[in-house]
C-alpha cells in the first residue's frame, strides 16, 4: 500500500502561483510513476502531468504546458507541482496518483493504483 497526501492548495488571483506537494508513505521503497489530475464538479477527472520514477521523463497536458512544472524528490518521497500563470479555468480539486507499473507515462486515471484525497485550488479572476 502507498498512501498519498496532497497539500499546498488555496486561493490565488489569476496570474499567481501555487506549489502543490504530494507526500508518499507506506511502501515507498517501491518504484512508481506519479501523476497529477484535477477535477471540477460534474466533470471527469482530467490529466495534468505525469513523471517517471527516476524523474527523467515528464508529460504534460497541453492546457498546462509551459505553466506547470512537475518535479520529485525521491529522498523525501515527495512530488511537487509548481503552478505559474494560473488562470480561473485551473480551478479544481487537484489529486496526485501513483502508478506502480513504472513503464510508460499515462494520462488515463484508470492506469493509476493509488490516489490522494485531493487539495482545492481556486483561481479568482
Amino acid at each position: 500500500q502507498v498512501q498519498l497526501a496532497e497539500s499546498g492548495g488555496g486561493l490565488v488571483q489569476a496570474g499567481g502561483s501555487l506549489r502543490l506537494s504530494c507526500a508518499a508513505s507506506g511502501r515507498t521503497s517501491d518504484r512508481y510513476n506519479m501523476g497529477w489530475f484535477r477535477q471540477v464538479p460534474g466533470k471527469e477527472r482530467e490529466f495534468v502531468a505525469a513523471n517517471s520514477w527516476s524523474g527523467s521523463s515528464t508529460y504534460y497536458a497541453d492546457s498546462v504546458k509551459g505553466r506547470f512544472t512537475l518535479s520529485r524528490d525521491n529522498i523525501k518521497n515527495t512530488v511537487y507541482l509548481q503552478m505559474n500563470s494560473l488562470k480561473p479555468e485551473d480551478t479544481a480539486v487537484y489529486y496526485c496518483a501513483a502508478d506502480l507499473k513504472v513503464y510508460g507515462l499515462y494520462s488515463s486515471a484508470e492506469e493509476y493504483d493509488y490516489w490522494g484525497q485531493g487539495t482545492q485550488v481556486t483561481v479568482s479572476s
